[in-house]
């Protein structure tokens, strides 16, 4: 597995842990399955993002081509995947 594949795995276990199993997807807030879920660059590497945990959020592999196929970012999604710093 990659590395990224280990720090999705990761950040999907810590959420799953903080909202008592319940992982919402960063785009559109629905639950995600661990068997769908993506690693989302909240800002794209392309303009600039960088891999940091601030950075990254869980969502579906569907919502995350969505978004980058049309370049945007719902104003609905207010980080609800992003993982709580200690």
């Amino acid at each position: 597995m990659s590395r990224l594949g280990h720090t999705r795995d990761k950040i999907y276990k810590t959420v799953a842990r903080q909202l008592h199993g319940v992982v919402p997807c960063w785009v559109c807030g629905q639950h995600v399955l661990p068997a769908a879920a993506t690693l989302e660059h909240i800002q794209p590497l392309s303009e600039g993002g960088n891999s940091h945990l601030e950075n990254l959020a869980i969502s579906h592999d569907v919502c995350n081509n969505q978004r980058h196929a049309t370049g945007v970012v719902p104003v609905s999604a207010e980080q609800p995947g992003k993982v709580q710093r200690r």
